[in-house]
């Protein structure tokens, strides 16, 4: 099983010709209104690639709570672990332009009440990965990756947005996900510096965490570091509409592929398909492909 311990937002995208620019007001004939927020579509990502998945995570008592919850329900995640919370539900302003490109604006609101005592102990077990985002506290989220590795859990910490680690908390996690932006603020927190190529920047984070260091590149592809070797994996070849949900698409067919028990190469070739082809739709959680969506372009992906 995949537990999830996130972000549910509610999100409002704005498809735009230019971002604009200060003080300048932009017209856009629509607004969409879709299910969002990095821990949500990680969890739907896992589900849709055939992943058994449960969710932890808070929503308002208001009536945009409806928009994640309901999405999640469809894909038939359970939802049990979802609290109500007195502040709103999270929401996420999107704005994507004619290249796909995104520029985003979080109100976390009831995302910021979730407590890692929201998880019962009878959920950390050790056949289940648990996989987290730094949209939550970060207090919470180590707390509950301290008590998931005593019970022996395999656990994923997708380090987005960008947070300091301290080498300690760095240990707890098996595999760490990250951009490499996101590497440049973990390098620069752990060594004081940041390093020239994404490979030198992989290698270092995978030893001072001891465990695997996977950094997403976009359309360059990914870089994944383990035990002192380095492999690179290209991107699938796509023109994209909209890139918004393509790293929680990776995060989560990559947990799903894991639980799966897939070795690290093929977990990742199916990640890295499946997060291109979630950047041919807009929408973060519609957009995202199923297995069987997937499967054919698996082989598309070199590893070198």
């Amino acid at each position: 099983m995949i537990l999830v311990f996130g972000s549910l937002n509610a999100d409002f995208f704005l498809p735009i010709q230019s971002f604009p620019k200060p003080g300048e007001t932009v017209l856009t004939p629509k607004a969409l209104i879709k299910a969002g927020g990095k821990g949500a579509n990680q969890a739907a990502a896992a589900a849709k690639a055939g992943g058994l998945v449960k969710m932890i995570g808070a929503v308002g008592a208001d009536e945009v709570a409806k928009v994640p919850i309901t999405a999640l329900r469809s894909l038939g995640i359970d939802c049990t672990g979802i609290q109500i919370s007195e502040l709103p539900t999270g929401m996420a302003m999107i704005m994507v332009n004619n290249q796909g490109e995104n520029s985003i604006v979080v109100a976390s609101g009831a995302n910021t009440t979730v407590s890692a005592n929201a998880v019962i102990e009878t959920v950390l077990d050790p056949d289940t990965i648990l996989v987290m985002q730094m949209e939550l506290s970060a207090d919470e989220n180590f707390k509950l990756l301290r008590r998931a590795k005593e019970k022996g859990m395999k656990t994923i910490l997708n380090l987005a947005p960008a947070h300091p680690v301290c080498e300690e908390d760095l240990k707890l996690i098996d595999y760490l996900i990250l951009n490499e932006i996101e590497a440049d603020t973990l390098c620069r927190s752990l060594f004081d510096r940041t390093f020239e190529n994404v490979e030198e920047k992989a290698s270092a984070i995978a030893e001072k965490s001891k465990g695997v260091c996977l950094i997403t590149q976009g359309a360059k592809g990914v870089c994944v570091a383990q035990n002192a070797k380095t492999l690179k994996f290209s991107a699938l070849s796509i023109s994209a509409v909209d890139t918004t949900g393509a790293g929680d698409a990776f995060v989560g067919i990559f947990a799903a592929m894991l639980d799966n028990e897939l070795d690290i190469v093929q977990a990742v070739k199916y990640a890295v398909a499946g997060a291109g082809l979630a950047c041919l739709k807009i929408g973060a959680q519609e957009a995202l492909p199923t297995l069987k969506e997937i499967e054919p372009y698996v082989e598309e992906i070199k590893c070198f």
